[in-house]
């Protein structure tokens, strides 16, 4: 299903003029349009006249989501506000966020990119989506709202939380679309199954975004609704939800290359590394006019794939994100991502798929705990059983970590459960 076929199914040339007049634009309204950008372009001696053939991007420096901080709140749009229609911000939870402004341009651009990323998934204007995205400065919920709505489908803008009405309106309104954070779809689907009601829902697709979602948990995650579930890709600076999102052959995100002209970096030096290699995800948006952003690093680790997709879309893929430069743990010189700990608990049995990572440091020693959950409390009272169960779980952990992590195991339903963006890491090491 496409939602702008002939867009979709550009070839490569195609594809790479578009990029190519996108970028030159792009640069000219940073340098004519954003005092900061035009003195940081020029103290490179770098001008828009410069920008030749796409390789030139590399000339141009990158942007990083402290400078959105830093000119906090307007200073890098490149419109005034009264020809923005809609501000947005980052969903952080503490200080000042991010704040993205669009312009009429630009919503309408955003939505499209949405349209394509739920048509790609399988939506159609058939269907009836429950957003429980939290609205609001969030950009995941409107973009979600926006895109659907275009397609023509039927939204209802739950909004996150109260999960007993989150399960009736799904049953009484024959809901057969669910947007949500993986986390919470996955909370979602585990009370759907204790109240016995799955199998009178209609759900058939869940689109999921906002953090990362392990293969395992998806798998999870679709064997207690029986749905199929993808991801989607995006962030506020960038324009929100809809810089990719999987096809039906969920084989990698497409992102839309007309729209977003992707880079793979060494996140440590800066420089672009061969096609196929994982590195930090850079976007340059080429659309935007009101808030225009040069080689963004998004701090997202995967790679890309240009070969052919089965589903006759030409654009990019990226692999799902396997994990953040700045969220990964450094525990006695191993480089550990929260997602590779999931992947192992998700494999084995006795054990929910809740945990908390607590980090601690002790005779200037760091230490890292795993805490997750007993599917049958009762195990607590088997010492036997659970010794043997925490040294699988060890085991398996440091086969794929190469550390030795301490792992606590708790009584079902103790580990806190999160609405919107799950938090699984507690770093005590600094206190």
């Amino acid at each position: 299903m496409y939602w702008q076929e002939e867009l979709e199914t550009l070839d490569r040339e195609q594809l790479a003029g578009i990029q190519l007049k996108g970028l030159q634009k792009t640069v000219a309204n940073c340098y004519e349009n954003v005092p900061y950008y035009r003195e940081k372009l020029s103290r490179l001696g770098i001008h828009p006249s410069d920008i030749k053939t796409l390789d030139d991007v590399r000339k141009l420096p990158f942007t990083k989501k402290s400078e959105l901080r830093d000119n906090y709140p307007y200073g890098l749009f490149a419109r005034p506000i009264k020809e923005m229609v809609r501000i947005h911000g980052s969903s952080g939870t503490t200080g000042k966020p991010t704040i993205v402004g669009y312009t009429r341009h630009d919503l309408d651009i955003w939505s499209d990119c949405v349209a394509r990323v739920v048509s790609a998934a399988g939506a159609t204007s058939g269907d009836v989506v429950q957003i429980a995205f939290g609205y609001g400065l969030f950009t995941g919920a409107l973009g979600l709202h926006q895109g659907l709505e275009k397609i023509g489908a039927t939204v209802i803008p739950m909004s996150a939380g109260n999960t007993e009405k989150q399960l009736m309106l799904m049953e009484d309104l024959g809901v057969t679309g669910l947007v949500a954070t993986p986390s919470y779809a996955l909370y979602l689907s585990e009370v759907a199954k204790q109240k016995g009601i799955v199998d009178r829902l209609k759900l058939k697709v869940g689109f999921l975004g906002a953090e990362s979602c392990t293969p395992e948990m998806r798998a999870q995650i679709e064997a207690n609704f029986g749905i199929i579930a993808t991801d989607n890709y995006g962030m506020s600076e960038l324009t929100g939800p809809g810089v990719s999102g999987e096809c039906i052959c969920r084989d990698g995100l497409h992102i839309w290359e007309d729209h977003f002209l992707p880079e793979i970096i060494d996140p440590a030096t800066g420089e672009n590394l061969p096609e196929g290699s994982y590195g930090e995800l850079v976007i340059t948006p080429l659309f935007k006019e009101g808030l225009p952003l040069l080689r963004y690093r998004t701090g997202d680790i995967t790679r890309l794939n240009y070969a052919p997709c089965p589903c006759g879309r030409t654009h990019v893929r990226m692999d799902k994100v396997c994990g953040r430069s700045d969220d990964m743990i450094v525990i006695k010189g191993v480089n550990v991502f929260p997602s590779q700990i999931e992947s192992v608990l998700l494999t084995i049995s006795h054990i929910g798929p809740h945990y908390l990572l607590i980090l601690t440091r002790e005779n200037f020693m760091d230490y890292l705990e795993v805490q997750v959950e007993l599917c049958d409390g009762t195990l607590l009272e088997r010492y036997g059983e659970l010794e043997a169960l925490r040294k699988t779980i060890r085991e398996r952990l440091h086969s794929v970590l190469g550390l030795d992590a301490r792992v606590k195991l708790v009584d079902p339903n103790t580990i806190e459960r999160f609405q919107g963006k799950a938090k699984r890491v507690v770093d005590h090491r600094y206190e």
